[in-house]
């Protein structure tokens, strides 16, 4: 009796522990949505939605201020989309690679490599982006945009740098988080495909990715948030100008606005800046509701 009785006091402790950190968690979720809605929405009423939202001229400090922030939308979200285009399909192979091909010598050099690469701050993937990636890009745009008049040479830090950079950050959490999930499917499955004589590789893209496909889904949501949310390596690769958001050309994301600005800015300078940040929030969660949203749809599905 006295062990049944320590038995419900410990669940009932863990059950009201449980309770209070998913309440501190909704608190947390609302409190940041309020305080990021109350300081970003002023800045509407002052400047204008279709100006702020879809104008292309950024001249916070002009005679005639301009705080058109188009280009800075349009290159977050073609600079996410393609390095998530990139960083996902080799990351997940590379997750394949690890769990189901191959051998123990292979996964003892290559998965520390792996964590190594979640390991490194931000700051290192710029300064190397820097140092080397952007010299290598300034050499390629010279040789392509040689004798043009028009092309504003940004000595290598470009969109494309960036790109480059944010799909090498990624590749760690999609490595990971689809490790794990593929790790976890039970081998039942698989021995089940080889008897019904499937191959090595049609086992893995037939049986067990399918069966894991809610993990990788949650890798893939992770990695959208961390390219959509870096700011320091992007800002020293990306060269920082607002321009249409073309391979060579010098940009500038949402998060390097933040960073680049927020420190000098005031008035209502300042309001957009907290804009700036509201929108990148609303990015965010909409990603991460249409990836649930897709993720429920394939599970109820089946």
């Amino acid at each position: 009796m006295r062990k049944k009785a320590k038995t419900n006091i410990v669940e009932q402790s863990a059950k009201y522990i449980f309770t209070l950190c998913g309440a501190i968690a909704i608190f947390a979720v609302c409190s940041i949505t309020f305080y990021m809605v109350a300081k970003g929405t002023p800045a509407f009423k002052s400047v204008g939605v279709l100006e702020l939202i879809f104008g292309t001229k950024w001249q916070p400090t002009a005679d005639t201020p301009s705080y058109g922030i188009l280009y800075i939308i349009i290159s977050s979200l073609v600079g996410t989309a393609l390095s998530v285009t990139i960083g996902v399909p080799i990351g997940l192979l590379t997750a394949v690679f690890l769990t189901e091909i191959s051998g123990k010598r292979a996964t003892r050099i290559i998965w520390p490599a792996v964590e190594l690469l979640a390991a490194i701050p931000s700051v290192i993937y710029g300064l190397l982006g820097l140092m080397i990636l952007n010299p290598f890009m300034y050499k390629i745009e010279k040789i392509i945009f040689k004798g043009s008049e028009t092309h504003q040479f940004t000595g290598g830090s470009n969109m494309l740098s960036a790109i480059i950079v944010l799909a090498i950050m990624i590749l760690p959490t999609v490595v990971n988080v689809s490790a794990s999930s593929i790790r976890a499917v039970p081998k039942d499955l698989r021995l089940s495909s080889y008897a019904l004589g499937a191959s090595r590789i049609q086992t893995v893209f037939k049986v067990t990715l399918p069966a894991a496909k809610s993990g990788i889904m949650t890798g893939v949501v992770l990695g959208i948030g961390r390219a959509l949310g870096e700011a320091m390596a992007i800002n020293m690769v990306a060269g920082g100008s607002v321009n249409i958001p073309l391979p060579f050309n010098s940009v500038r994301f949402l998060t390097t606005q933040l960073v680049s600005e927020m420190g000098y800015a005031e008035g209502v300078h300042r309001q957009v800046l907290f804009s700036v940040g509201l929108v990148l929030y609303i990015f965010i969660m909409m990603v991460n509701i249409v990836l649930q949203k897709i993720r429920k749809g394939k599970t109820d599905g089946e």
